[in-house]
């Protein structure tokens, strides 16, 4: 009898310090979810308020602008999940647990569903695609048009011309509006102190000397700015999904473990 006695003994010591591991490793996972939240918070508001120019792209195209928001929203729900998982585990409280279990099951599952659907419309991201609908909308000098704002403000602010480069814009919309001139105003180069830009003919640019107009394609410039963002935004999110994944695990078997 005394053998098993000690044998539970042994058996229930052992449970605790495995229940005990969970809730710590928990914890863990919990805390870089509420750090992932606050990069994403942080990455949202620098969006809203930098000063380079991208704010204007951001605010000139509805489908960005509402990116930007569902990052901030984003940010906020894993910053509160993570808060919720650490208390839930350190305090070892059954309803904080399940309600983050399902919260951050919900979370989950709709960025899974977000990455899926990227993946299957990843053609409308394509040079062929764009070039075809800047040469079907952009008008060039129509401060209300959605599009053309957006276009304008990319060129702006990359110092790029076109998709592929200033000869997207023959036979395009943008030509049967302006014949006469072979680039938008956008398109023209600027110089690297404001007073610089009084010396450069914009009409000599507009007629589409190359010595005056900037050559390189917006897609190109694009992609080499943001090629990095790009792939560490890719790596956090596959990190990210990864830590969900574990901390739904954790938090299920730390809801069962506890009596």
């Amino acid at each position: 009898m005394t053998g098993l006695g000690e044998a539970s003994a042994r058996g229930t010591a052992m449970d605790r310090d495995c229940l005990s591991c969970i809730k710590y490793l928990m914890f863990v996972f919990n805390f870089l979810i509420f750090l992932g939240g606050s990069f994403l918070l942080g990455v949202g508001v620098w969006v809203l308020v930098d000063p380079t120019g991208f704010k204007e792209i951001v605010a000139a195209n509805p489908l960005l602008f509402t990116g930007v928001y569902i990052i901030l929203a984003m940010g906020g729900m894993l910053f509160l999940l993570g808060f919720l998982g650490c208390c839930g585990a350190i305090r070892e409280n059954k309803c904080l647990l399940m309600f983050f279990f399902m919260l951050i099951l919900v979370i989950f599952l709709a960025e899974l569903a977000a990455a899926i659907l990227a993946f299957i419309f990843r053609e409308h991201l394509t040079r062929e695609y764009f070039t075809k609908e800047l040469k079907r909308h952009y008008q060039g000098y129509n401060n209300t048009d959605v599009f053309t704002g957006t276009w304008n403000a990319i060129m702006n602010t990359f110092d790029c011309c076109g998709v592929n480069s200033p000869v997207d814009f023959e036979e395009s919309l943008f030509r049967r509006i302006n014949p006469n001139e072979m680039v938008p105003a956008a398109c023209c180069r600027r110089g690297s102190h404001p007073g610089d830009s009084a010396y450069i003919p914009q009409e000599e640019c507009l007629m589409g000397n190359m010595l005056f107009r900037n050559n390189k394609g917006c897609y190109s410039a694009v992609v080499d700015y943001f090629e990095l963002y790009i792939y560490v935004a890719g790596a956090l999110a596959i990190v990210v999904l990864t830590i969900e994944l574990f901390a739904m695990v954790f938090a299920m078997c730390l809801f069962r473990g506890i009596q």
